[in-house]
């Protein structure tokens, strides 16, 4: 059982995730962290929280139950992309108008800025099957990175659950 103390002191848990029943994605605040995790647009609820921990740390998917979690940086892809979009851009037309020192400069800031916001951001999980994001929650130091071969074998077992219920 969690010490409801610890969790207090933790940064709240906040689940993003898309309804099993609705569909809707949905944005979960269970006080306190092993508290049932349910839908604001519908009656769905998963009510196995402690179960879920092991001395404070996530051990499955609050959504799913799915053990195998992967470990990523808290930061909107998007916003990465445009990010390295710009760098690339503004580089490519330093190095067009003949300024090479700019435009290895500019990449060169680019990086310095990716890195110091690599170490600032803070780490979220992310569950390989219904991929619900769990921020602010403890995790362990050596918690595994994303997988492509794991992510693969959830899209497939999806993919034939699909195939399967459309040929029913």
């Amino acid at each position: 059982m969690r010490d409801s103390h610890s969790s207090a002191l933790s940064a709240q848990m906040q689940i993003i995730f898309q309804c099993p029943r609705c569909e809707g994605r949905t944005d979960c605040r269970p006080r306190p962290d092993d508290a049932p995790v349910s839908c604001s647009r519908c009656d769905w609820q998963r009510d196995t929280g402690p179960t879920d921990f092991d001395r404070d740390l996530l051990t499955c998917c609050r959504v799913c139950g799915c053990r195998d979690l992967w470990r990523q940086k808290d930061f909107p892809p998007a916003l990465g992309l445009l990010f390295a979009g710009a760098g690339i851009l503004l580089s490519s037309i330093a190095w067009a108008w003949h300024y090479p020192a700019l435009a290895i400069g500019t990449l060169m800031v680019f990086a310095f800025v990716d890195l110091i916001l690599y170490t600032v951001m803070s780490d979220m999980l992310v569950c390989y099957r219904c991929r619900a994001r769990h921020r602010g929650t403890e995790m362990r130091r050596e918690h595994p990175t994303f997988s492509l071969d794991l992510s693969e074998r959830y899209i497939q077992m999806k993919k034939r659950g699909e195939s399967e219920s459309a040929s029913r």
